[in-house]
């Protein structure tokens, strides 16, 4: 019973509030750090300051929002300038829908056959000589064997830029 009318309640309450819309809509909440899209206005999302895991200080900025997957929209005015610097990437991978770089798993496999370990070696992992996101080539011909630890230092390396 009296979950029923903690369901009859919350029904009621939401009907009310279904149909308003407030005074200020489509201005943008002041002091919220978001604006709401406008014909002359793009909209924008605060980052608060942050470190980086190479040790970079990024200071707190606006940015323009993530665009929606499957709408295409015209490109917007970069976010403001911040002082630190950034290294632009010199060929952009093609990556899936989580973000990371799309590789070839037969061509992995070809790298593992051709250096005959067609089952992995083990302490080793499959390094690119050029990185993927340096433009390297996602083939074994850009392949090699290479310890974990120095994969990890390779990485640390290769982090900061191509």
């Amino acid at each position: 019973m009296r979950l029923q009318r903690l369901i009859l309640a919350l029904v009621l309450a939401l009907s009310f509030t279904v149909g308003t819309v407030p005074a200020d809509a489509g201005k943008g909440a002041k002091g919220s750090g978001h604006t709401t899209k406008t014909a002359s206005k793009p909209k924008t999302v605060h980052v608060k300051e942050y470190t980086r895991k190479d040790g970079t200080k990024v200071k707190a900025h606006d940015r323009a929002a993530p665009k929606s997957k499957g709408t295409t929209t015209e490109k917007t005015e970069t976010a403001k300038e911040t002082k630190h610097e950034r290294t632009p990437a010199v060929v952009s991978a093609a990556r899936d829908e989580n973000g990371r770089i799309k590789r070839s798993a037969s061509a992995r496999h070809a790298f593992e056959v051709q250096t005959g370990y067609p089952h992995g070696r083990p302490g080793y992992v499959i390094d690119h000589i050029r990185p993927l996101v340096c433009g390297g080539a996602d083939d074994p011909s850009n392949m090699q064997w290479q310890t974990i630890e120095a994969a990890k230092a390779k990485d640390r390396v290769e982090r900061v830029g191509c």
